[in-house]
């Protein structure tokens, strides 16, 4: 009977623990680095490519408005969050950079199907254009 009550104690200990590492996950830490870095792109010039390229390597998973809301969201067990909302919003050009260049988890790495700077500075104008 203690080897079972010890065993509960171990289970309700574990399961807690897996409940709080969920929590610390997602946080998505920023570099430095990147959090400062500015956006060398003019976000009035070139908004049209920005556009064209969120729909075709974002728009799948962050739907066209930026709600998270894409056709493949259900696939994606992390929060896919939410473009147009003030928190978002509030995060650096070189913050959106990082996360859309490196990604995480479910976020896919960006450096091979855009290898080009320059094309990921562009979708983080076209994500400025979705704030409500």
């Amino acid at each position: 009977m203690k080897n079972l009550k010890n065993l509960l104690f171990l289970v309700i200990i574990s399961l807690a623990m897996l409940s709080f590492s969920g929590i610390l996950q997602d946080e998505w830490v920023v570099p430095d680095k990147y959090q400062n870095m500015k956006n060398p792109t003019d976000p009035e010039e070139d908004l049209s490519i920005g556009k064209s390229l969120y729909s075709k390597h974002c728009q799948s998973c962050h739907g066209k408005e930026g709600y998270g809301d894409g056709k493949k969201a259900n696939e994606v067990e992390g929060d896919l969050g939410d473009f147009s909302s003030e928190e978002f919003q509030a995060q650096s050009d070189g913050a959106l950079f990082y996360k859309t260049t490196f990604g995480r988890e479910d976020m896919p790495e960006y450096t091979k199907k855009m290898p080009d700077d320059e094309d990921r500075w562009l979708i983080v104008n076209y994500m400025r254009t979705l704030a409500e």
